[in-house]
Parts: structure tokens; C-alpha cells; sequence
């Protein structure tokens, strides 16, 4: 009896199962990140926004559901929706720091791309059931689905930096995912008092978000060992980069003028990425911010291990 006992308890709460719970566990931290990134869409109703070329006239509150806001006028917002949910799960592994943390975040990233892959699918099937034929229809569908692929893969990149137990890598992954955090931010907004009703200090402070999350994170990450100059230069390079191309991804499809003409609309993104990445884009300010707060955060982290050392001993 004795050892017949010892063998069932070493069996069932032993080591031989904690592989299974971390997996479990991990899983549930993707399925619902994933659903949290998903969070500020699906809280307006997620219904299919209007197409121009939708097969039938049909009235805004009358559009299926779609668990994706798949338009062309909402790109970026679908990029922030799958991006977030990834890096929620990645950071939600970090702070939860599991010992078999490899086994945990493969299963995060994998309960994250179940709900990003059944939405896709959802999503899709909606669309393609309801656009009209033609090439133009075939050509958005497309552009739509190549562009939901990326923000996935981008998703999953996300997720596996900022789960890293390295601080270069996570603030790498602070770097990419600045601009889309802060458009997601905005969509919560938009998704609890509707879009036309978002106070006018709302895209003010969004707009500094992205320097100010930058700059914490360069200054938790530091500068030794030196090839962490690296992070600082590749962070510092996003936060030019990545607000310029949201803003001119959803000026040019926003923009009906030219489309259909995917010539005048390659013309048209490279001017407004020009502007947009030149002085008169605005990215000076944001950059410098960053800058000037990881130096004044590097410095106070300094002093404070300077004093804790200069501590006498117990």
C-alpha cells in the first residue's frame, strides 16, 4: 500500500507532468492574448466595414460579422489588432517566466495564431462571399490577405522577442511594436466612445506614446555590454520609420483618387513616405524624446548602483 501510494502521488503531481501544465498554461496566455489584441474591434459589434466593391448596396448596420475589420482604409488598424495580441502573449511568458520556458512560448505563440488564423479564415470567407467579380475584386482580396499574412508573421516575431529573457531582444521588440501599440490604444478609444466622438487630446498624446515607451525601454536594456548600441540605433531607426509608414499606408488607401491606378498609387506612397520621413514629418521631436529619456533613465540607473554600492555592508 505504502509504496503503491508513493508511486501515484510522484505520478500524478511529479515532474512528468509539468511539461503538460506549462503547455496548457501557455496556450490559454496566447488564446487569450490573442483575443485581447482582437479586443478593441470586436467590442464595436465587428461587423464587416463598407466595401466599394461589395456586390450589393447595403446599409452600414446590415454589413455580416467579421471577427477582422478587413478594408483598405483599415490596414494599419488590422496590423495593431494582430501585432498586440502577440506581443501581450510574449510578455505575459516573460513575466511569467515558466521553467520550461521554450515549451511555454511555442504554445503561447501557437493559442495566438489559432485565434488570428480562425479570424483570418472568418473574416475572409465573409469578404470573398460577398464582393463583386471582376479583377479589382480578386486584386483587393489580394492585397487584403497578403497584408493579414504579414501583421501575422509580424505578430509571432513579436511574441518571441519580448518573451526573450535577454533585454536586447525585448527592447528590440518595445522598438517594433511602439506605433502599433499606440493605434491600438486609439481604437480602444474609438471602440468604447465611437469614432466620431474621440477627444481631441486622444491622437495628441497617442502621437508621443510610441517616443515614450522607446525611451523606457532603451534605458531598462542599457549600454553594456556595447552591442547594445545596437538596440538604441535599430529602436531610435523604428520610431523614424514605422509612425511614417503608418501614416502614409493609410493616407494613400484612404485616398479613393487614385484607386484602381496601382501606378499613381505607388507614385503617391512614395511621395507621402518622403514627406512623411523628412524633416517636416514631425519624427525629430519623437526621436529626440526617446533619446533624451533613455540618457536620463541609463543616468539614474547609474546613480543608483552607484549608492547601493556605496552602501555599507551589514
Amino acid at each position: 500500500m505504502g509504496p503503491q501510494a508513493t508511486e501515484l502521488t510522484v505520478s500524478d503531481n511529479g515532474p512528468g507532468h509539468a511539461p503538460a501544465r506549462d503547455a496548457m498554461q501557455g496556450g490559454l496566455i496566447g488564446i487569450l492574448a490573442g483575443l485581447l489584441g482582437l479586443g478593441p474591434w470586436l467590442i464595436t459589434g465587428a461587423q464587416l466595414p463598407l466595401q466599394n466593391l461589395w456586390a450589393a448596396d447595403v446599409a452600414p448596420d446590415r454589413m455580416p460579422a467579421s471577427l477582422l475589420p478587413l478594408s483598405q482604409y483599415k490596414l494599419t488598424t488590422i496590423v495593431a489588432l494582430l501585432t498586440v495580441g502577440g506581443a501581450a502573449a510574449g510578455l505575459a511568458v516573460r513575466l511569467w517566466s515558466p521553467a520550461r520556458r521554450r515549451l511555454a512560448t511555442w504554445c503561447a505563440a501557437a493559442g495566438v495564431l489559432g485565434v488570428q488564423v480562425t479570424a483570418s479564415v472568418q473574416s475572409f470567407t465573409v469578404l470573398d462571399g460577398g464582393l463583386a467579380g471582376g479583377t479589382m475584386a480578386r486584386l483587393y482580396f489580394a492585397g487584403l490577405l497578403a497584408g493579414v499574412v504579414l501583421s501575422v508573421a509580424a505578430a509571432l516575431v513579436a511574441l518571441l522577442l519580448v518573451s526573450s529573457t535577454s533585454r536586447a531582444p525585448v527592447a528590440l521588440g518595445v522598438g517594433l511594436m511602439a506605433a502599433p501599440f499606440a493605434s491600438w490604444l486609439v481604437e480602444w478609444v474609438a471602440g468604447v466612445v465611437g469614432p466620431l466622438n474621440i477627444p481631441a487630446a486622444v491622437p495628441t498624446a497617442a502621437r508621443w506614446i510610441p517616443a515614450i515607451l522607446v525611451g523606457c525601454a532603451l534605458a531598462w536594456c542599457g549600454l553594456r555590454p556595447a552591442r547594445r548600441a545596437v538596440v538604441w540605433l535599430v529602436d531610435l531607426a523604428l520610431l523614424w520609420v514605422v509612425p511614417a509608414l503608418f501614416i502614409s499606408v493609410n493616407y494613400v488607401l484612404g485616398t479613393r483618387v487614385a484607386a484602381g491606378d496601382l501606378q499613381e498609387m505607388l507614385l503617391m506612397s512614395r511621395q507621402i513616405l518622403a514627406a512623411t520621413l523628412g524633416p517636416a514629418g514631425g519624427a525629430g521631436p519623437l526621436v529626440l524624446l526617446a533619446f533624451v529619456l533613455a540618457l536620463a533613465g541609463l543616468g539614474a540607473r547609474t546613480v543608483a548602483v552607484r549608492r547601493r554600492r556605496a552602501l555599507p555592508a551589514d
